[in-house]
């Protein structure tokens, strides 16, 4: 699949930059860049176009989803600030949270759903590569490849059902619960 808008790397970041304007919430200019460029090379590999990204529904696994993918990106990335936001202010120096890890893991924990999906015959369904890897696996790998931070590729790699073996930072406990909190409020799991 080629992406359907075929302009310059430069036009690719500002529609970045527009459909997630969360991304210049993150403060460190070097992790705001490397974010960025995770996003574009997954747009490039998975052959998305942004404006399809605005229109995919955020999970294969939600029976009719009406979340987008990027809706459920940008919410559970502010949802996670507000989760810091009070902790700090409840807490303040007691609980060490750095937001930069926070809001770059949130933008990046669900990139390599690009990846794991594909859309085929016009629906949105696994690919090969998300038959053998999940999208943790492939968020760390593209984000490793950009040099993104192993603080924040943690919480990449342990957000989802992949890292109950693991002791999770504090910024990941926080992305961890915010994404499930959007995921259980629209899925087939709603208790009413």
């Amino acid at each position: 699949m080629e992406l359907k808008t075929m302009g310059t790397i430069a036009e690719l970041r500002e529609e970045i930059l527009a459909a997630i304007p969360e991304i210049n919430l993150i403060i460190d200019s070097d992790l705001r860049e490397k974010t960025i460029k995770v996003w574009e090379e997954a747009i490039r590999q998975g052959g998305w176009s942004v404006d399809e990204l605005l229109k995919m529904p955020f999970s294969v696994h939600v029976k009719d989803c009406n979340i987008t993918f990027v809706e459920h990106v940008r919410t559970v990335s502010k949802m996670c600030l507000a989760i810091a936001d009070v902790l700090q202010e409840s807490y303040g120096e007691r609980i060490n949270l750095n937001k930069d890890y926070l809001i770059a893991g949130a933008l990046l924990a669900d990139v390599g759903k690009l990846l794991e999906y594909e859309k085929k015959d016009g629906k949105l369904r696994i690919s090969e590569l998300g038959t053998r890897l999940r999208h943790p696996f492939i968020g760390v790998a593209l984000s490793h490849n950009e040099g993104i931070p192993v603080e924040v590729q943690h919480i990449i790699a342990t957000h989802s059902k992949e890292g109950e073996i693991m002791k999770r930072s504090s910024e990941s406990i926080i992305f961890h619960h915010a994404d499930f909190i959007d995921f259980d409020l629209v899925s087939d799991k709603k208790p009413f």
